[in-house]
Order: C-alpha cells, then structure tokens, then sequence
C-alpha cells in the first residue's frame, strides 16, 4: 500500500499474468472498496455484481475468477494491503476459506505491528546513541536495557517461529558489547534463563520477573539459579554482570 493505492504483488495459483502489479486505487474494485471501508467485502459471482466497480474486469475475468473475498491488513488504523481469496467455480467460497484468509490477515496484523514496534524501538536507541554525552550516557544505557528485555518479551508472544528468532536477534544486537572477550567461550544460556536475567538486570524480583514473562516466582527462581550457575555466579547482581561482560545483555 502506497498513498492510498494497491499494488498486487503476491500470488498463488494463477493462470495469466494479467494481475501481477496491478494498482487498485481507493474506492475501485473490491479491493479498492476494501481500503476505503476497512472492511473484509466479497462478491459471489464477480462479472454481474453490483456492489463494487468493474475498473478491473479484463484481468480479474481473464483469469476466470468468479468467487472473491478480499480482507484487509489494519495495522494501528491504516491499511497495510489486503488479503484476497478467489475461486473460478460455480460455488461460492466456504467458510473455512474465508476463515483462512481471516485468519492469515490477523497473523499478517500481528507480524507488522511487532515489526513496526522493533523499528521504533530501534529507531530510539540509535537516536539515543547518536546524541550520548555527558550525564546522559547512563539514561541511554538504562533505555537500552530496557528495550533488549521488552523485545525479548516481545519475541515469546509470537507464534511465528522465523519472526521470533528475528526479533531475538535484534536484540541480541543491543547486547553485544563493543569489545567482546576474546577466545572467550560463551555459557550457553537457555532464552528463558536469558529472559529472566534481562528482567533482574532492570531490578525485577522474582514475583515481578513471573508476572511479566507469566511464570511463576518459583519457575523464575530455578531459571534463576540454573542461569547462576552457568555463568559461576553467587548472586543475582553476579550474575547480570557476568552476563554483560559476555555480550549476553547490554
């Protein structure tokens, strides 16, 4: 989506070209109507429908689609494309595929947001490293903390495996230190003991830690001590210290 117009890009099972790069504008279209309401639409027999305008016809009636169901992608209120599902049969789409393009929507949403959050998030940790000096060096250090442990956070609530381990991996950069230990070999932390560690870094307690990673204080103390003990630590401020010297926290 750009300035209010639709650019189809992704396709599966098409038969003609026609489609591939179209631009559907607001308000033309199904897809159009989509971006302007908001709003999953469908046609059942697209050439005779009379809800939505017909600008597209000779690509959308060469391909022999009769079916369609369009939804869109809302990210903080603005449309970020749509979604569509498309049949050449007689038969309407069921309902299981409109959930399906439903349902890969919502999953598509939630991926952009996070996404959208790690830019901002890194967009202010750069800004901050740009303007470091003087008294401030410690504030932004603080504000990088606790972006590495909110990103950590924010990677365990996402059902996609490739997105979470990108986003560990952001934050894994806002860990490494700028002079990491030579020939060092690194304890090989679980992410759960490294989620823990990051929220005792922030001063968390144990009940504190549980309720933001919902764990229990028990779980987060044996996730705790496990972490303690891989890095030869004797205590919980041990323990942080021994991880940011490892390039394992900020």
């Amino acid at each position: 989506m750009e300035n209010e117009v639709l650019s189809l890009s992704q396709f599966i099972g098409m038969r003609t070209s026609g489609l591939r790069g179209l631009k559907v504008r607001a308000d033309t279209g199904l897809g159009g109507r989509v971006v302007s309401t908001r709003r999953s639409a469908g046609v059942v027999d697209y050439r005779s429908a009379r809800s939505i305008t017909h600008d597209y016809d000779r690509p959308v009636l060469a391909e022999g689609i009769r079916c369609v169901v369009a939804v869109p992608v809302v990210v903080s209120g603005a449309v970020r494309g749509v979604l569509y599902g498309a049949c050449r049969g007689p038969e309407p789409l069921g309902d299981r595929a409109v959930d399906a393009v439903t349902e890969a929507s919502r999953r598509l949403t939630a991926e952009l947001a996070v996404r959208d959050e790690v830019d901002r998030r890194l967009r202010l940790w750069q800004a901050a490293q740009g303007n470091a000096g003087g008294g401030r060096q410690g504030v932004e250090l603080e504000e990088t903390r606790e972006i590495h442990a909110e990103l950590r956070l924010i990677a365990q609530e996402l059902p996609d495996e490739g997105l979470r381990k990108r986003v560990l991996g952001v934050a894994q950069r806002l860990a490494r230190p700028a002079d990491p230990p030579e020939h060092a070999l690194l304890p090989r932390l679980t992410p759960r003991e490294l989620d823990v560690l990051a929220q005792v870094a922030l001063g968390c307690t144990n009940a504190e830690a549980g309720q933001r990673l919902s764990l229990h204080a028990e779980t987060v103390k044996a996730y705790l001590r496990s972490g303690m003990r891989k890095l030869g630590a004797s205590t919980r401020f041990e323990a942080v210290v021994a991880a940011r010297r490892q390039g394992l926290l900020p």
